[in-house]
């Protein structure tokens, strides 16, 4: 058993707990199960009916609920006697300050953004309290520490920023299949179902403005006595049709590229005979979600329709919308869960894919794409959960030297399931942990204030409430208690260019950025620059300054539907070398902040033999380390039935040594977790 005083502590400590999807489901269990007795829930999300398969604590009958109270009344239901409060709220909502974050010992993260993520450190370091940080991605995992004035902070490493497209490229002259969807599910869509008095700009305007006006007009609104068959042709014909012989016009576009083929409506479905089949009377079953799929005989999601087949869904679906739906028209947004949404946008990209001669795909890789969907492995979240909680009560004992950041790999032909390292220190040259300025190239005579603080500002500082000083002049704040007339000033100067402004800025000029509600201050140096490639650069200005840039292939760990690959990974493998935040750590080895820098160093001499041998053949390489924290199961990539049980004792005995004194306290539970991480392995 655990010594008594290891337990006190656990039992003692107040721990917050941020997000109650596939990983918290896992981390609250362990929490429960592991001693802890106090334990508070911050998720702002509903149940959807996507969270069943992985986020354990929840049942179809809870769908809708809040996860946070749910997941507490399920925990309960087998530790009655412990003290777990939720909080169906934002993270980001100003009652959960830095006053609040100061009465925990310990801050467990689960989330599955890059935005929250960032807040809630930066709390964390201003209430000066750890922070266990986690993410997965199928079968990828990690558990980072961040502990202030001895390791580094969560923001100390760049993260991959969230892919995003240009406009024209969308628009004109779409390459991938991504660009059709983000063209149906963000132009399309919302111009149909949305708000219409939002910019969205779907036509390819022609030379001759007054002739394009004609076209054009109105084509998006439906006349009150239009039959929706008809509308849905009309709009087929205008985005599928007029709109690729617009851009057609312009040939200084299509001299290097494949032109597109206009596709309408008769040129696909000449006979006409679908409408009048009676689909729409059977696209409808009173136990399931409306759906254009079983009327047209399309039963499963992993087919690829035809373009004749994705032309009447894409009719179908527009007019159940308008007949079934139309008190949502006006207010939709595309939802991943609302299935009919999901089958109009799969069938408008897959229409526009066959125009620009890009391969169609089926309903299912396109909602993937669609919902920026990273599919979650339920074994993977308990493994991240199960790690969490051994590193957050290494921090309750103040057991830093055992600190470790671990990473669930799955490398068969390294026979590696799990690499912990030390963690690293706090980089110098980190905007949150430091003061170190940043340098943002702009054009100061083009841009406005807005730009800056909702580009830069909100968006890649990821500030709140924030307020902007140039020296002593105030040029712009945020929040609620600000007097009318000063808030309508700084409205005032947000439509202004940045060398208009009252305390102009150029060139040279050194701006103060700082938010009150999370204690972060930073300075930006302005560089002006007259122009930005558009493609490489859609923001028109570029932010540098605080840490390298990190590569596009790097990977990504975090469990995440809400952007395109969460950016919390900083794991890659090259050449069997595998790289942690940019520095390489070979295979087989457990590194030291100064042994894996010195390793960095010398693999960049191409003249050392040695380190030539050793990216040449990583697994040769000495290890005269004590190799305690490292799983490395020393089997055969494809394991007999009779050789897991092996495997489990291995990874037992190495799980034991990594949690220390309070391993057998845990052990039971983990042992969970470890069964179903062995039986991924193949069996002969």
């Amino acid at each position: 058993m655990a010594p008594d005083s290891d337990m006190e502590v656990v039992k003692g400590a107040k721990v917050l707990m941020v997000g109650a999807g596939g990983i918290g489901c896992e981390l609250l269990k362990t929490l429960a199960l592991s001693g802890f007795e106090d334990i508070h829930i911050i998720d702002m999300d509903t149940i959807e009916v996507s969270n069943l398969n992985r986020q354990f604590l929840f049942r179809q009958c809870h769908v809708g609920q809040s996860k946070a109270k749910v997941a507490r009344d399920a925990v309960l239901k087998f530790k009655p006697h412990i003290n777990i409060k939720p909080y169906h709220a934002n993270v980001k909502n100003p009652e959960f300050n830095i006053e609040f974050f100061k009465q925990f010992s310990v801050v467990v993260n689960g989330l599955d953004n890059l935005d929250a993520r960032r807040h809630v450190n930066r709390l964390c370091l201003a209430a000066e309290v750890p922070l266990i940080e986690s993410g997965t991605t199928g079968f990828l995992g990690q558990v980072t520490v961040h502990v202030k004035g001895k390791t580094e902070c969560y923001e100390c490493q760049g993260k991959p920023a969230p892919k995003t497209y240009p406009v024209c490229t969308i628009t004109n002259t779409p390459s991938k299949f991504v660009h059709c969807v983000v063209w149906a599910k963000d132009l399309l869509f919302a111009k149909l179902f949305g708000d219409r008095s939002q910019d969205n700009d779907l036509n390819v305007q022609s030379s001759d403005s007054v002739d394009a006006s004609k076209n054009t007009e109105d084509v998006f609104e439906r006349k009150p006595d239009e039959d929706p068959e008809n509308y849905g042709q009309r709009i087929y014909d205008h985005v599928f049709g007029y709109n690729i012989e617009l851009a057609l016009s312009n040939e200084e576009t299509w001299r290097h590229r494949e032109k597109p083929r206009p596709i309408y409506i008769n040129d696909v479905l000449p006979e006409k005979s679908f409408q009048k089949n009676g689909y729409l009377e059977n696209s409808i079953d009173v136990n399931m979600a409306i759906s254009a799929m079983p009327a047209l005989g399309l039963k499963s999601p992993q087919e690829i329709w035809s373009l004749a087949e994705n032309t009447k869904v894409f009719l179908e679906a527009l007019s159940l919308f308008i007949k079934k739906r139309v008190k949502d028209i006006g207010n939709l947004t595309f939802d991943k869960d609302d299935q009919l949404a999901v089958e109009f946008v799969t069938a408008a990209a897959n229409i526009r894919a066959s125009s620009f001669g890009i391969p169609m795909h089926s309903l299912f890789e396109t909602k993937g794409i669609a919902g920026n969907i990273v599919h979650a492995v339920a074994t993977t979240n308990a493994i991240i959960a199960g790690l969490i909680v051994i590193e957050a009560i290494k921090v309750l004992q103040g057991n830093f030297n055992n600190y470790r950041m671990t990473y669930c790999l799955e490398f068969p032909k390294k026979k590696m399931l799990l690499m912990p390292i030390e963690p690293f220190e706090a980089n110098e040259s980190c905007y949150v942990c430091s003061e170190t300025p940043l340098i943002l190239e702009i054009n100061t005579r083009t841009s406005k204030l807005r730009d800056f603080v909702e580009k830069i500002v909100r968006n890649k500082l990821g500030m709140n409430l924030p307020l902007i000083m140039h020296g002593a002049n105030l040029i712009f704040e945020d929040g609620d208690d600000i007097e009318e007339d000063v808030a309508s000033n700084y409205a005032r100067n947000l439509d202004k260019v940045l060398a208009e402004l009252p305390s102009p800025v150029t060139s040279g000029t050194a701006l103060t950025v700082e938010d009150l509600q999370q204690e972060l201050k930073c300075n930006i140096i302005i560089k002006h620059r007259e122009e930005f490639d558009e493609e490489k650069e859609p923001d028109g200005m570029v932010l540098s300054g605080w840490t390298e840039r990190v590569n596009d292939n790097q990977s990504s760990n975090g469990e995440s539907t809400s952007s395109v690959l969460s950016a919390t990974a900083e794991i890659k493998n090259t050449n069997g070398t595998y790289v942690a935040s940019g520095r390489p750590l070979v295979s087989g080895t457990k590194r030291k902040i100064s042994e894996m820098e010195e390793a960095s160093d010398n693999s960049s001499n191409p003249s050392s033999k040695s380190n030539s041998a050793d990216r040449e053949n990583p697994q040769q390489v000495e290890d005269n380390d004590v190799v305690d924290d490292l799983v490395i199961l020393e089997v055969p990539p494809e394991v007999p039935k009779k050789k897991k049980v092996k495997c489990f004792v291995t990874l037992r005995k190495a799980f034991i040594s990594h949690v220390g004194s309070s391993g057998e306290a845990l052990e039971s539970f983990y042992c969970t977790s470890f069964v179903a991480l062995i039986s991924r392995m193949p069996v002969n």
